[in-house]
């Protein structure tokens, strides 16, 4: 089977850890970075949207005078878990909530820059917000020394290259949470998905199909350990082995896969990676097999890259996850245009997050738009074309985990189109 080819390039450099050394810093740089940052963008946008309104700053509110105000949102929240909770004695008084969300109707949000912060009222609803979002306010100071916002300014989707004209159907095929070594991992299951990729199973048809793929991407969650062997303590001789079956057990099918295709491998919080965001690229030597190959790529998450000049970005699930038990959306996909509108991956590191206390920059912020952010790990598959206003499109894909689903998801490179490949080893009766 020959298979079509696609220009590829990688773009993580951003999110590799280089030539960093950590001295104790503490996370103020990151948050003045990012405000640095946005405040240049939400400037621009304010002669545009609120003309003849001077923009200030907390420590120049005057009250009862309408104003601008750029800065950064603390979401105070009642049911937000603390380190000392755990050892508390009065735990008993903290209520009963799901672990999977914290939210409260109590929850108000601030409004903080270098100069002060003040308290929000008024229209900027604190469930469709996060710790650590930028943004511009329209309002005015009260009595009572609240900031009573009338219109909330967001960056908005940042500028994007125009998609490039591919005249001939290409595929990348984007799998996460395949879990390995779980006890949801089904390991016929995952052999199916990498006969149908590389061309033994099917017919002519589903062959043509396959020799279409260009690209696999692996986006998190790949093996799964046992709890009890991650408590911190020293494992035992007899139970080396089972740490490292599923490891191997995924460099034999990677090296089945990396035979016949380029693939992209991401750590997801599962991995035996680096537990802060950016998290590090898996290391090689994990994959004896695989790594032999020039196809093999091992990469950070997030991942950014081009494909024939298409541009990609994606996390392993951690952001979007994170959104969701501090925020509230319709679905998934909501919380994904999100971060894009906020021109941040990554809003709620390093508060409820955790990141690398950067000194001089912000890696997470989004720059440029790209034509397609994908997310993996997530409870269903989902995806949307979210349009801009200077007719920026992204599809936006939520891959759902593979071990729970059976699906892939698999993306034409010439009109951004989504299809799902299914799976199943169950037969019914």
């Amino acid at each position: 089977m020959e298979r079509k080819q696609a220009d590829y390039s990688n773009l993580d450099e951003r999110y590799t850890i280089q030539g960093e050394r950590y001295q104790g810093q503490q996370y103020s740089h990151i948050y003045y970075t990012r405000l640095h940052h946005m405040r240049t963008l939400l400037h621009a946008l304010v002669p545009s949207r609120k003309p003849h309104l001077p923009v200030t700053t907390v420590l120049g509110l005057e009250e009862g005078k309408d104003c601008v105000l750029v800065g950064t949102l603390y979401k105070h929240m009642k049911l937000k878990p603390s380190i000392l909770d755990e050892y508390s004695k009065e735990r008993s008084a903290i209520p009963l909530v799901k672990p999977h969300n914290f939210m409260h109707s109590d929850d108000n949000l601030i409004l903080e820059d270098e100069s002060g912060r003040v308290a929000l009222a008024g229209a900027i609803p604190p469930a469709a917000y996060v710790t650590g979002v930028v943004v511009a306010l329209h309002g005015k100071e009260t009595s009572a020394g609240n900031f009573l916002v009338e219109d909330v300014m967001e960056a908005g989707l940042p500028p994007q290259t125009v998609l490039p004209s591919i005249n001939e159907d290409k595929y990348v095929v984007f799998v996460s949470g395949l879990s390995v070594g779980s006890s949801t991992f089904n390991p016929l299951q995952f052999q199916l998905l990498i006969d149908h990729i590389t061309g033994h199973l099917g017919d002519e048809n589903e062959q043509a199909i396959a020799s279409k793929i260009v690209r696999l991407v692996v986006a998190g969650n790949s093996v799964h350990i046992a709890p009890r062997f991650l408590n911190g303590q020293t494992v035992a001789a007899k139970d080396q082995p089972r740490i490292a079956e599923p490891i191997k057990e995924l460099d034999i099918m990677l090296t089945q896969l990396v035979a016949s295709l380029p693939v992209d491998i991401m750590p997801g919080c599962n991995d035996p990676a680096n537990f802060a965001l950016p998290q590090q690229p898996l290391h090689r030597c994990l994959f004896s097999g695989a790594s032999t190959y020039n196809t093999f790529s091992s990469c950070p998450n997030p991942h950014q890259f081009d494909l024939d000049n298409v541009k990609f970005i994606g996390t392993s699930g951690q952001n979007i996850d994170d959104l969701y038990r501090y925020s509230d959306a319709k679905d998934r996909l909501e919380f994904m245009e999100r971060t894009l509108k906020w021109r941040h991956l990554a809003p709620t590191a390093p508060n409820s997050l955790g990141c690398y206390p950067y000194t001089d920059k912000d890696p997470f912020l989004v720059e440029t738009c790209p034509h397609v952010y994908f997310v993996g790990n997530q409870d269903r598959y989902e995806t949307r074309l979210l349009k801009g206003k200077e007719k920026q499109q992204v599809r936006l894909i939520s891959i759902p985990r593979f071990c729970e689903s059976g699906i892939a998801v698999m993306l034409n490179l010439r009109n951004l189109e989504c299809s799902t490949l299914s799976f199943s080893t169950s037969f019914d009766a």
